[in-house]
């Protein structure tokens, strides 16, 4: 219970963050064989940056170069064939223009982000945002109603999009800490001594037993966060504090590519003090376990608006 109470004294005591996202991205957001991509084509215009452009590319395909839509969608941008056709670029100059091609395809969306908002240029309102309504709605429906169109999948959108940007970016002050932290840590506590199961919720047909995600996620949900089912997913819940700012209810990460979070294979929850609450391994309990590890990746400071901006299958 003493740490429960510190979350809320700790927390009561910080200066509020900085908020907007920076020019940078946060640490190994963005898989390494697209970073130098992203980080060059997200500055092509100032209604876009690095952080937004990789929350469009992950809210579209998962950073997956293979992916395919029932809606023929296809890439790592998910270009429709028509679109391509029009915006397509050859960004690496090889001659040719491949919508499968990464090094085609993040150009290609990074210049077409920026001639939705050159279309959208004389309405009134956030830049970026009415650029992020043209490329759901159409240019034309934000001319039309002079910003964002009253269309709920595009209010959802652009919210969905602003949203991830955060964890994207890196940080450029501390960022507010979570105040379902503690909740979230007093539920991890009562786990403590629960054997693991890999792939285990948490239910009684389970045993009440845990997989590493399946703790974090169950203890975000007692407070009412919804979480993804896997680590790798949840890396982008929120806004990424130093190893110097963590607080307890942070959820820290643990990979063998310390350059990629869609590499993540473990998580837990930092309690303060150096430790963690975590489900390790198969034949292992749920315990406190040391966070500085050489496969420490980073940290994520889970936040309701990101964990709703994840999309549930990618």
């Amino acid at each position: 219970m003493l740490l429960v109470v510190g979350v809320y004294v700790v927390a009561g005591n910080l200066v509020n963050g900085a908020g907007g996202a920076g020019k940078s991205l946060a640490k190994g957001a963005v898989p390494a064989a697209y970073q130098d991509l992203v980080q060059k084509w997200g500055n092509l215009c100032p209604a876009i940056n690095p952080a937004l452009l990789a929350a469009q590319l992950y809210q579209e395909s998962g950073f997956n170069p293979r992916a395919q839509s029932q809606a023929a969608a296809q890439g790592i941008a998910q270009f429709i064939p028509g679109t391509w056709a029009t915006h397509g670029l050859d960004g690496d100059g090889d001659g040719d223009r491949d919508v499968w091609d990464p090094n085609d395809a993040i150009p290609s969306a990074a210049s077409y982000d920026c001639s939705l908002a050159k279309y959208v240029k004389d309405v009134p309102g956030d830049q970026t945002k009415n650029m992020l309504a043209a490329y759901n709605a159409g240019a034309y429906a934000v001319i039309k109603y002079g910003g964002v169109p009253p269309y709920r999948e595009t209010q959802n959108y652009v919210k969905v999009i602003t949203d991830l940007e955060v964890s994207f970016a890196a940080p450029v002050g501390r960022v507010d800490p979570s105040e379902q932290a503690a909740g979230a840590i007093h539920y991890a506590q009562k786990k403590l001594g629960t054997l693991y199961l890999w792939g285990g919720n948490g239910t009684a047909d389970q045993g009440g037993r845990f997989d590493c995600s399946g703790l974090t996620k169950a203890a975000y949900a007692s407070v009412g966060i919804e979480l993804p089912r896997v680590a790798n997913d949840q890396y982008n819940a929120g806004p990424h504090p130093s190893r110097q700012e963590l607080l307890p209810g942070d959820l820290v990460f643990f990979s063998d590519d310390l350059t990629d979070s869609r590499a993540i294979r473990h998580v837990g929850i930092y309690v303060g003090g150096g430790y963690m609450i975590d489900a390790p391994r198969p034949g292992a309990v749920i315990r406190f376990d040391p966070v500085d590890t050489p496969d420490y990746f980073g940290a994520t400071r889970v936040t309701e608006d990101g964990a709703k901006a994840l999309p549930s299958a990618i």
